[in-house]
Parts: C-alpha cells; structure tokens; sequence
C-alpha cells in the first residue's frame, strides 16, 4: 500500500495542487477561520492499475452510462424515493426508511473525516473525475467534494435498496437490494471518485445500517426516544468534521425527526394511491423542497455559504433542519384540504 500524508504540486490531474485551507485556532478560530482541508493519499498498486485500465476502455457512453447508473445512489434520489414513500404509499414504512437512510448519510460522512482519505484522481493523474460529487465547485475542494473512503453511494444505495426486503420480503426486493447497490459501486470507480476498497467498505457500512438501525427501530418501542439518541450520538460530528455533506445530513436529520413528531401529533395524514394525487402530493414537496432552499440562502453572500467555517456549516445545518422540518412535518397539512370534484354526467 502507497500512503502519503502531504501531496506533493504534481501528483493529481496536470500539475494542479488541491487547495489547502489553513486552520485558526481557539474558538473564535472554530467560528471565523477556514480549515485545513488537504488529505491523506494512501491506496493499493492493484487499485489504481484497475482504475486506470477499467477507464481506459471506458468510452464516452460508457461513461455516461457509469454516471447515469451512479445517480441511483444520490441522495436527491433518495429524497425522491422517501418522498413517494412518506407522504403517498405508506407513512410508517418511510419513516422506517427514512431513520435508516439518515443514519447511513450521517455516519458516512463521520467515517470519512476521521480516516481523511483524499479522491483517486486527486493523486494519480491517470485517473480522470468523470463525475464530481459537486458539480459546481472545483474538483480539488476537498470541503464540497468529500473524502473518498468510505464511498458514500455505495452505503446509500446498499441502505435503500436493502432495507425494502425487511419489510417487504419478496424475491424482486432481495434481488434489486443485491443488484443496484453493486451496479453503483462499480460506477462509482469507473467515474474516478473512489477506489474500489472505499466502495467495499460503503457496502459493508450500509449493511451494518440496515441490520443494527432496523433492529433497532422494531425493538425500541418509544420513536421519539430512539430518535433522540441517534440525534444526540450524531452531533459528535461537528467537534471533527469539516466538510458540507455531514452538516447538510446533520439538518436533514434534525428536521425529519422534529417532522415526523410533529405530524403525528397534529397532522395524521392519510395515504393516497390515486395518481393525480400522488403526482400533486410529489410536485408540490419537491418544489417546496428547492424553493425553500433557495430562499433561505438569500440573506447570506454567496461567499460566505461557500467558506469552510463552523458558522457557515451551521447556517447549512439550520437551513437543512428547517427546509425539512416543514416538507415532512407542516406540508402534509394541506394534503386533505385539497378536493377533486367529480365530473358531472
């Protein structure tokens, strides 16, 4: 295994350094200052060798086919899934859902800022970032494009995919739990972004979730109380974690599990199978998602939404929190004061 704590000018694509963010100390340093974020390279031979020669044969529709076949394990994906879960098909199963995906891209990010290992691409100028985790900041931020190990669309998908046959034991479900999550991982090292050992051990973390967090969520009794301490335990991230997709996950967390108790207290929607109104239900939370996000963001500069300091992580937090909060807890409100009148005749 080749490991390296500091990288040197011209070890990545061409001849460009990744950006190192110099930390302050002290806690006016934890609020104000930017934070080192540079990286340790380490990773087998064999690793890059495959990457290099899986990509090599790739193509340009090969490619594209890796990056739409990656998209299974994005999290926007997974909002969509949870979403048609949660608020058409069946409440309690996307809760159930829900608790194990926000556990899984809560610890992923938690995993990766301990072990602190930079993307394959960063280190090896033959391998090529086919598909930035963030397409709209530089492929060398470390803060907006992550950590490599462990790969976190390999643990997404292995956590949504294989949480369906706990509760819905058919074959088709245990099929797709086995066939998506390996199809994203593979994508995920023909696209550059993580070596094939990061993927192997996305798998084994999303196993761990959905086995550990499911049993608990059938054997802990009080709802809120489990929540409560997954939250509690979750928040130890932010004395060590310096990068956006743990504080963004952190909010996401917060403001679903505030969500789900506030509609059981005061909402108690019903499920719908209706098409119209599962397309509506669809729409409209999803563009109340975007817009809310949008919206929220308007009083800050963009630059200060874009630096590495704990205040600005925990405007994200806040912002994630509330946005969620309401399309889980408040937006059901108007489910069941939306009528269809039935056409004369």
């Amino acid at each position: 295994m080749k490991m390296r704590g500091a990288p040197s000018p011209k070890a990545r694509n061409g001849s460009r350094k990744a950006p190192v963010r110099k930390a302050r100390h002290g806690i006016r340093g934890m609020m104000e200052g930017d934070w080192e974020m540079e990286g340790i390279a380490f990773y087998f031979d064999w690793e890059v060798a495959l990457m290099e020669m899986l990509q090599s044969h790739l193509g340009p529709i090969g490619a594209q086919i890796a990056a739409f076949i990656s998209e299974f394990g994005e999290e926007m994906v997974l909002v969509a899934v949870l979403g048609f879960l949660y608020w058409c098909y069946d409440k309690h199963f996307g809760i159930f859902i829900g608790t194990n995906i926000l556990v899984g891209i809560l610890i992923n990010p938690m995993a990766k800022n301990i072990v602190l290992r930079r993307r394959p691409y960063f280190d090896n100028p033959g391998i090529k970032c086919l598909k930035p985790v963030d397409a709209d900041a530089d492929i060398y931020d470390i803060a907006a494009q992550g950590y490599s190990f462990p790969s976190g669309h390999s643990c997404n998908s292995a956590i949504l995919y294989g949480s369906f046959p706990v509760i819905k034991k058919k074959r088709v479900f245990y099929i797709i739990a086995v066939v998506i999550p390996l199809l994203v991982g593979i994508s995920r090292v023909l696209v550059g972004v993580h070596y094939p050992t990061d993927v192997m051990a996305g798998w084994i973390l999303g196993l761990f979730v959905v086995l550990f967090i499911s049993y608990l969520q059938r054997h802990v009794k009080r709802r809120h109380i489990l929540h409560i301490c997954l939250f509690a335990a979750a928040l130890a991230g932010i004395f060590y974690c310096r990068t956006t997709d743990y504080f963004t996950s952190l909010g996401m967390m917060g403001g679903f599990f505030l969500g789900v108790a506030f509609e059981e207290k005061y909402v108690k929607f019903g499920m719908t199978r209706k098409p119209l109104k599962i397309a509506l239900r669809l729409l409209g939370g999803f563009a109340l998602y975007f817009g809310l996000n949008a919206v929220l963001k308007l009083p800050f500069p963009k630059d200060f939404l874009a630096q590495t300091t704990m205040a600005s992580f925990l405007i994200r937090t806040v912002r994630y929190l509330i946005v969620t909060f309401l399309v889980i807890g408040v937006y059901p409100l108007v489910f069941d004061k939306i009528k269809f009148k039935k056409a004369a005749g």
